[in-house]
């Protein structure tokens, strides 16, 4: 008598294991979820993802955020479930989705926009909004390129 205790490569695959998704979405910060309790918050999730393999790029200033996570299928999925579950107040709106070859992050990369000159060309550069960075003002294809141009630096330095 054999006993098999994995299981068949199928039914590993049943629930989307094997594909990477990609989700971008943006949120808002609430004012009793800036300061110090934002920053909780942030090294919160940056824990959780890297328990889970999950990668991310966030960038945030003192009232909006952009994030792109990408991982498994059911992890992002799981994910999605409880941002929109126990994080409504960051009044979440999802961006884009899709599933992806390769992942373009390594670890959780964080930026906090400021009101410097550089921050202010990235803004400038990736949305004709204004220098203010409100994602609520871009097209989905803006809030992606303004996260390539964000991290690109990182990006090219892990290649």
């Amino acid at each position: 008598m054999r006993i098999t205790t994995s299981q068949p490569l199928e039914d590993r695959k049943r629930h989307g294991e094997h594909i990477t998704l990609s989700l971008t979405y943006i949120g808002r910060n609430s004012d009793s979820n800036n300061g110090i309790g934002l920053a909780r918050l942030l090294e919160q999730w940056r824990r959780n993802n890297e328990k889970s393999g999950v990668t991310s790029a966030l960038v945030v200033n003192d009232n909006y955020f952009i994030q792109n996570i990408e991982g498994p299928r059911p992890l992002i999925n799981e994910i999605l479930v409880k941002l929109i579950n126990e994080y409504s107040y960051l009044v979440p709106h999802l961006s884009e989705i899709e599933e992806i070859e390769e992942r373009r992050w390594d670890g959780f990369l964080i930026k906090y926009l400021t009101s410097s000159a550089e921050d202010e060309a990235y803004t400038l550069k990736s949305f004709s909004a204004g220098a203010d960075f409100n994602p609520y003002l871009m097209k989905s294809t803006q809030i992606t390129s303004f996260l390539k141009v964000i991290f690109e630096d990182a990006v090219s330095n892990n290649s």
